[in-house]
């Protein structure tokens, strides 16, 4: 087992043309430096889709997607990592050097293949017996034509039927050269415990398989046609290597498409509930599988949307459903819309009776704002009692507090409170109290996990604990910041500079007690000035995208020296050429002349050769950060990257004599600074609350006050620095 090594990989970074590649799937048009084309991951007339060469990135400004060559192949084809490097390396035919994987890899490696191949080996097995068997035809595909379900549907979610025998299923694996530990690991059959011999754990069953996103049968669910209400009705794969239930979601292979055409995902219940869903024409569907909503299925389908409508049935249960689930979704930054079906229906038999446009339509004329239908269900329970109205209002102001989008959260405020007839500042001040508890509670969890993180097994367990003479104890690692939504825009600000400029020389600053002088690049510097004031990123993800581009500057410093000697030979021969002409075009005009053009020359090459190593600087980080195999470091790396950032005053002020590029060595301190203001405003504002608590002493106040008068006198230094551009703390 082998893996794509690091040399390869920034060959097919390094290869891959955005323009090229794009092209493959979007008909691009030139406009001013880069191209731009209709966005191919959502519905458009207008082109917003826009690619820039020298760049090397793509963005849609309505939809927002987009990224490097790499994560461009990602989100349309719905690749991973791994196969989206693969298929830009089939594209410019860059042979694949592997490199060999740690024992501990290659063994989870192993485990994980061979639970794909068992499965993709049993699931050719339930789809053969359920149309080549009488018991397969007879008792699993009649039930499947009883419930309505075409053979258009049958072969899409290639749905099949496990023979009613012992350990037929085992037996054949074992003669298909499966090992005892790949056909139990995957779970196609177990061994009891205490017995000889595997038991096969789907016999009797019609067979809905669970396809990981890019199509591999990773998990099977196997419903009981028997009426004995001992024999459990559903049984499922058990987790292993390659299936965790936590964060797959059943269709997702097949709602994929249908998914980003429609940007908009379907959430329902059941396997039959999507079939018929896909059935009737609305292919944007899938299910948690009866299981709860989790973090990890959201976040699958994130990747496609942010629009949810969640369909329960219309009774208590269903409700609660609902009103469970969604508090999850909401502090995903998803826009969540529930629908409640007739009286009696759950979307297949809804599905199965009704046209795919009154299907649609319905959909389209009974999905509710979570919020609102939220508000009328509570109200509705509460009635006039003013004890349950409080909790209603109070159940309410905590799903909003979830949100993390503030201009979205303050408009739910101001339309709740006019639909709950309530004061709108109450509801705000709510909201705000929820909001800090959520932030106090994270960071002490957050906290904890570190400090775990930080700890040996036996450092772990306090009855095995030792410690060596002369030792040092280990410290509780500093808490993080409940204070990160109010830091993200100053820190994201950090974050676009770290993105576009990580590598850029930047300033000048004294390295020794002689006073001299080190060019240090924006990241360099960035770190300098954190670690000098103990400051941590408070938001994980730019903490993330911050420790990444700080590891590649010793890989920069070696890639530069490459790029000096490639500058030095192009500069070179562009020389020696350029020579040539002038001797041939000036030789008549005299020695002043060819001296004169001679010297044009070499001015016209040194701009070049320095231009062309100031781009390799600015690009550098940029181009890995991108293309990075961390989902967190991608992610928001591409939207920083290819972000229409609106710049300040301070910025376009003197747009007209120099470039952004240019006055890094202003803008970095200046948004290194912002970060301090604020984070000192924060500061300043939780001692100001410790300070009116009746609990404190007068000792502990007297303190307070101290420290508060020289904090604030740091402040006037920074407010004064910054000027016009001094932020605020959001309260």
């Amino acid at each position: 087992m082998k893996r794509i090594d690091r040399a390869t990989v920034q060959r097919i970074l390094d290869t891959a043309d955005i323009v090229d590649v794009v092209s493959d799937f979007v008909k691009l048009k030139r406009r001013g430096s880069g191209y731009i084309g209709l966005c191919p991951f959502h519905n458009e007339r207008t082109p917003s889709f826009s690619v820039s060469k020298t760049r090397n990135i793509c963005k849609c400004f309505s939809c927002g997607q987009g990224g490097s060559p790499v994560n461009f192949i990602m989100l349309h084809e719905q690749m991973t990592y791994n196969e989206a490097l693969r298929y830009l390396a089939r594209k410019y035919n860059i042979e694949i050097k592997e490199e060999e994987l740690t024992d501990e890899e290659r063994r989870a490696a192993d485990e994980r293949e061979g639970v794909f191949a068992a499965n993709e080996w049993a699931l050719g097995k339930f789809t053969e017996w359920m149309s080549t068997t009488d018991e397969g035809r007879n008792v699993g595909l009649a039930y499947f034509r009883e419930r309505g379900i075409n053979d258009e549907m049958i072969a899409r979610f290639r749905l099949g039927y496990a023979l009613d025998s012992r350990d037929l299923m085992s037996q054949e694996a074992l003669k298909a050269g499966f090992s005892v530990e790949q056909i139990t690991a995957s779970g196609i059959a177990y061994q009891p415990e205490g017995a000889t011999g595997l038991r096969d754990r789907f016999r009797g069953r019609v067979i809905y398989p669970v396809f990981t996103i890019s199509g591999k049968p990773v998990a099977f669910g196997g419903r009981t046609l028997r009426t004995d209400k001992k024999i459990a009705k559903y049984v499922n794969s058990p987790e292993n290597k390659a299936y965790s239930k936590s964060r797959e979601l059943y269709g997702l292979y097949q709602a994929k498409k249908g998914i980003v055409a429609r940007d908009k995902c379907i959430l329902v219940e059941g396997y039959m509930d999507v079939i018929s869903m896909h059935q009737s024409g609305v292919d944007n569907v899938v299910a948690s599988s009866g299981t709860s909503l989790t973090y990890g299925q959201i976040r699958l389908i994130h990747r496609f949307t942010e629009n949810v409508t969640v369909i329960y049935d219309a009774d208590a249960a269903g409700i609660k459903a609902a009103l469970r689930s969604v508090d999850m979704l909401l502090s995903e930054g998803m826009k969540i819309k529930i629908l409640l079906l007739p009286p009696g229906e759950d979307p297949d038999s809804y599905a199965q009776s009704h046209t795919s446009a009154e299907v649609e339509q319905y959909i389209a004329d009974n999905e509710t704002d979570f919020i609102r239908f939220k508000t009328r269900i509570l109200l509705a329970d509460a009635g006039d009692d003013p004890i349950a109205r409080s909790r209603v209002i109070s159940d309410i102001a905590r799903s909003i507090s979830v949100i993390p989008d503030e201009i979205l959260r303050t408009s739910y405020i101001t339309d709740c409170a006019r639909s709950l007839a309530f004061d709108e500042k109450v509801l705000s001040l709510q909201v705000a109290k929820f909001r800090a508890e959520k932030a106090g509670s994270d960071a002490e969890a957050e906290a904890r996990e570190r400090a775990r993180a930080t700890l040996t097994p036996t450092q772990q367990d306090p009855a095995t604990q030792t410690v060596a003479p002369g030792a040092a104890s280990v410290a509780d690692p500093e808490p993080p910041s409940p204070h990160a939504a109010e830091l993200r825009a100053v820190e994201l600000e950090l974050a676009r500079y770290v993105v576009r400029y990580a590598m850029v020389p930047c300033i000048a600053v004294e390295i020794d007690e002689q006073c001299n002088i080190e060019m240090k690049s924006v990241v360099e510097y960035i770190n300098l000035e954190l670690e000098s004031d103990n400051i941590t990123l408070a938001n994980s993800d730019i903490r993330n995208l911050f420790t990444a581009a700080l590891d590649l500057v010793a890989d920069h410093r070696e890639a530069r020296l490459n790029a000096e000697v490639e500058a030095e030979a192009r500069a070179a021969a562009s020389l020696a050429a350029g020579r040539e002409e002038i001797m041939t075009r000036h030789s008549a005009e005299g020695i002043a002349a060819i001296e004169r053009a001679e010297k044009e020359l070499s001015e016209r090459v040194e701009a070049e050769r320095m231009d062309a190593l100031d781009r390799f600087d600015s690009q550098y980080a940029e181009h890995i950060l991108t293309s990075s195999p961390d989902d967190s470091v991608r992610t928001l790396a591409n939207d920083l990257a290819a972000d229409r950032h609106q710049l300040s005053k301070i910025h376009t002020k003197y747009a007209h004599v120099e470039t952004e590029r240019e006055r890094l060595k202003t803008l970095v301190p200046r948004a290194v600074y912002e970060l301090k203001y604020t984070l000192l405003e924060l500061q300043l504002r939780d001692m100001a609350r410790r300070l009116a608590d009746p609990a404190a002493t007068p000792s502990a106040q007297m303190e307070l006050m101290q420290q508060m008068q020289q904090l604030s006198e740091v402040r006037k230094t920074l407010a004064v620095y910054l000027g016009e551009r001094t932020l605020s703390a959001r309260r």
